[in-house]
C-alpha cells in the first residue's frame, strides 16, 4: 500500500501540493513524507522518491554541491600581497610588481603605489586634478577591542563566556576569541605599527607591530568614497591598465570624509582612520597560515572583484541577485526616498571633500539615470569615455541602494517598518533571486547565517551575531512572505553542521559567519574567519562521498576600503570595485593554481546557472554578461568588456576524482 502511494506521489504529484512537496522531498535521505488518506503524514523509509535530489545531481560538471562561504572586508593585496605561488604559476600582487619586497619592506617599484592628497571646492570629482603626493602617510589609527571583556567583547575575557556564546568554531579554536585586544583607544594613532608617524607614501606591513591575531581598525568602504579612492580617468589609461583607475587616493578620502557626514556639519568630523587603508599582511612571515595553505594546495584567483563600489549591503545583494536593488513603494514599483536618504557627495561649502549627505545613517540611494543628481554625472561621463561604452544599468526614475540599509523583512517574515537602524530600512523588494530560480527548477538550496535562530526570535537583541544586511534573500518578498520557503531555506550554521553530518547538504549553500567570526576589521579578525572556514572544510572532507563532488568557494563580501593594486573593469554605474580573495577548495581544483580570468560575485551565479542549466535571473542582471576574452599580453583585462567569467577556469575536470 505505502509503496503504491509513494509511486503515485512520485509519478503524478497528485498527493502533495507543490510547496509542501518541495519541503518534504528536499533534503530527505532516509525517508519521505506522504499524505495519508485521512490527511495525516505517513513516514516511509523508502529512499527512491527524491525528485529534487535527482535534479540536484543533473549537472554539467562533476560538481554536485557548491558551498559559498563569505567573510568580510579584505582586498586581495591586503591578504595575498606578498604571496609567492608554486613554481610555474604567476600572480599579480604587491610583491610581483616590485611595490614591496618579500619581507614587506618597500620594493624597487614602491612609487607605483604612491598615494596623493587632493583638493575639491564645489562638486564631487571622480578624479581630482589638483593632486600632490603625500610625503608621509597620515598616521593610521587603532580600532577594535581595547581590553578583553565578557560584557563588551571582542575579545572575551574568559573561556566560559566564549563557550556560552557558542561560536561556530572547532573547540581547539575557541581561544582565538580571547586574544588580540589593542590596548589603545579606538581612533587614536596605532602606535603598535612600526614607524607609524613616518610611513612612506604607499602600502605598509601591519605585522609584527600589529600581530596577525590582533584587532585593528576598519577603513571607509562606501560607494562614492571608493569611486574617488580608485581615481578612474580615461586619460590615465595604458595597455596594462585600460580603464585608467590609478588607486592613489585611498588615505585622502579617509581623512577628508571618512565613513560619511550623516548630514552633519563638517565641524563635527573627526578623522578616526588616518591611512588605515594602506596596511597589509605578509604570508611569508606567518600571516594567514590556513588560507595560504589552501592557496598552495588548491586554486586561487588574482582577478576576482567586489561587484559594487562600497560596502556590505549592496555587495551582498549582488551575490544572490546579480543586480542592484532599489527603493520601492513596497509593492514592486519604484518610489522616491526621503531627502535625507538620498546621497549627495558634493562637498559642504568651505570644506575639502566633506560630503553633504552620506553616511551609515544618512544618504544611501541614488537615481543614477539622472545626470543632474549629485555625484551621478562624473561617473556617467567616465563610463561614456571608455572605449567599450558600458551601460549605466540605471532604470529611469529609480533610486538604487548603494550602501547599507536594513532589509525590509525580519527573520519571521514580518515587514520591518523602520523600527531598526534608526529607521533606515529599504522597503520590501520584488527583485528575482538565485533562490527563486533554484526553487522553480526544484534544485535544493539554503542560506546558512550564523545566529539566525536567535535573530528570528529577537531581532533587536544586542547579543545577536547574525548579519541581516548580508543575507540577499531577506530583502525579497518572494522568499520572506512564503513561510514554507522561508523556514526551509533560511537556516543557522548549526543546521549546516547537521546537514553535512547527516548527508543532507543541498546542492547550493550560502554560508555567512556571524559578526565575531566574519573577519571584519575591528569587530573580528581574519584568523577567526580562517578558523570558521577550516571547521566547514574539515566537516566536508570527513565525508568522502560528499567531498568527492563538492566545491567550496571562499571569498569576502567586499574589500573593506583597503588598497589593492589590481586592475578594475567598470561594468556599469555600480562597479566593479577592488579585487578581493577567492579560494576554490575541491578535488577538482588541486595543484596550487593561480587563475587570472576576470570574475566578480556574479561569477558565482554564472557557475550555478551553468552547472544546473538555469537561465540568467533577469534580462538586466549581470549574469547575462559574456565570459572574458583576453590577449596573451594582458590576461587580466577583457577585450570584450564588460565581461565576467563563470568560474569554470578554477577547476580541472580532465582528471577523474581520486581519493588520494
Amino acid at each position: 500500500m505505502i509503496a503504491n502511494l509513494l509511486t503515485a506521489v512520485h509519478d503524478s504529484n497528485l498527493m502533495l501540493d507543490k510547496p509542501l512537496r518541495r519541503k518534504c522531498l528536499n533534503y530527505t535521505s532516509i525517508g519521505v513524507v506522504i499524505m495519508g488518506l485521512t490527511g495525516g503524514p505517513i513516514v516511509s523509509t523508502f529512499a527512491q522518491a527524491q525528485e529534487i535530489k535527482s535534479l540536484d545531481t543533473k549537472t554539467l560538471t562533476p560538481i554536485k554541491h557548491v558551498i559559498v562561504i563569505v567573510g568580510e572586508n579584505r582586498t586581495f593585496d591586503h591578504v595575498f600581497g606578498a604571496y609567492q605561488p608554486r613554481s610555474g604559476q604567476t600572480v599579480s600582487n604587491l610583491l610581483s610588481k616590485g611595490i614591496i619586497n618579500a619581507d614587506g619592506t618597500p620594493g624597487p617599484n614602491f612609487q607605483a603605489a604612491t598615494q596623493y592628497k587632493a583638493s575639491i571646492t564645489y562638486t564631487f570629482s571622480l578624479s581630482p586634478a589638483n593632486k600632490k603626493p603625500y610625503t608621509t602617510l597620515p598616521p593610521p589609527k587603532a580600532g577594535g577591542g581595547q581590553i578583553a571583556s565578557d560584557t563588551n567583547p571582542p575579545p572575551f575575557k574568559t573561556l566560559a563566556a566564549v563557550q556560552a556564546a557558542k561560536p561556530a568554531l572547532l573547540p581547539e579554536d575557541f581561544g582565538l576569541l580571547l586574544t588580540g585586544a589593542t590596548g589603545l583607544p579606538s581612533g587614536t594613532v596605532d602606535t603598535r605599527i612600526r614607524n607609524v608617524n613616518k610611513l612612506r607614501s604607499g602600502p605598509f606591513q601591519l605585522t609584527p607591530g600589529v600581530p596577525y591575531d590582533a584587532y585593528a581598525a576598519s577603513p571607509v568602504h562606501r560607494f562614492y568614497q571608493m569611486w574617488q579612492q580608485v581615481d578612474c580617468n580615461i586619460s590615465h589609461a595604458s595597455a596594462d591598465n585600460p580603464s585608467g583607475c590609478l588607486k592613489d587616493l585611498f588615505p585622502w578620502v579617509e581623512v577628508s570624509v571618512g565613513a560619511g557626514s550623516n548630514g552633519k556639519p563638517f565641524s563635527t568630523f573627526t578623522d578616526k582612520e588616518g591611512a588605515t587603508s594602506m596596511g597589509f599582511y605578509n604570508v611569508n612571515t606567518g600571516d594567514m597560515p590556513y588560507f595560504k595553505s589552501l592557496a598552495d594546495d588548491y586554486a586561487i584567483s588574482d582577478n576576482y572583484h567586489q561587484p559594487v563600489m562600497g560596502g556590505t549591503g549592496a555587495n551582498s545583494v549582488m551575490i544572490g541577485i546579480g543586480d542592484a536593488i532599489w527603493y520601492s513603494n513596497g509593492k514592486g514599483s519604484p518610489a522616491t526616498p526621503p531627502p535625507n536618504e538620498i546621497e549627495n557627495p558634493n562637498p559642504q561649502p568651505g570644506t575639502n571633500n566633506f560630503y553633504t549627505q552620506d553616511g551609515y545613517s544618512g544618504g544611501t540611494y541614488t537615481n543614477c539615470s539622472n545626470p543632474s543628481q549629485p555625484g551621478v554625472r562624473p561617473v556617467l561621463n567616465y563610463l561614456n569615455s571608455l572605449p567599450y561604452k558600458p551601460k549605466s544599468n540605471c532604470a529611469p526614475n529609480t533610486y538604487y541602494l548603494l550602501n547599507n540599509y536594513d532589509p525590509g523583512y525580519f527573520g519571521n517574515g514580518t515587514v520591518n517598518n523602520g523600527v531598526t537602524n534608526n529607521g533606515f530600512v529599504i522597503p520590501p523588494s520584488s527583485v528575482r533571486t538565485i533562490g527563486d530560480a533554484l526553487l522553480e527548477k526544484n534544485i535544493s538550496w539554503r542560506y546558512y547565517g550564523e545566529g539566525w535562530n536567535r535573530y528570528v526570535k529577537n531581532p533587536s537583541s544586542n547579543t545577536n551575531v547574525y548579519c541581516n544586511i548580508c543575507n540577499p534573500f531577506q530583502y525579497v518578498t518572494s522568499i520572506m512572505t512564503n513561510e514554507k520557503v522561508r523556514t526551509e531555506h533560511l537556516k543557522d550554521t548549526t543546521d549546516l553542521d547537521n546537514d553535512i553530518n547527516n548527508n543532507k547538504l543541498p546542492a547550493v549553500s550560502f554560508v555567512k559567519p556571524g559578526g565575531l567570526l566574519d573577519g571584519h576589521p575591528g569587530s573580528s579578525k581574519f584568523s577567526l574567519f580562517e578558523a570558521f572556514t577550516k571547521k566547514i572544510i574539515k566537516e566536508v572532507q570527513s565525508k568522502p562521498e560528499l567531498w568527492k563532488d563538492t566545491a567550496i568557494l571562499i571569498t569576502v563580501d567586499e574589500g573593506g576600503g583597503y588598497f589593492d593594486s589590481g586592475y578594475i573593469q567598470p561594468l556599469d554605474f555600480f562597479g566593479d570595485g577592488t579585487r578581493i580573495p577567492l579560494i576554490v577548495v575541491s578535488p577538482y581544483s588541486r595543484g596550487g593554481r593561480v587563475v587570472h580570468t576576470y570574475y566578480d560575485h556574479v561569477s558565482i551565479l554564472k557557475f550555478i546557472e551553468k552547472n544546473w542549466g538555469l537561465s540568467p535571473l533577469t534580462n538586466r542582471s549581470r549574469d547575462n554578461l559574456p565570459n572574458p576574452q583576453t590577449r596573451r599580453a594582458n590576461p587580466y583585462a577583457p577585450i570584450n568588456g564588460p565581461a565576467i567569467g563563470d568560474l569554470i577556469d578554477m577547476f580541472d575536470f580532465s582528471k577523474p576524482y581520486s581519493r588520494g
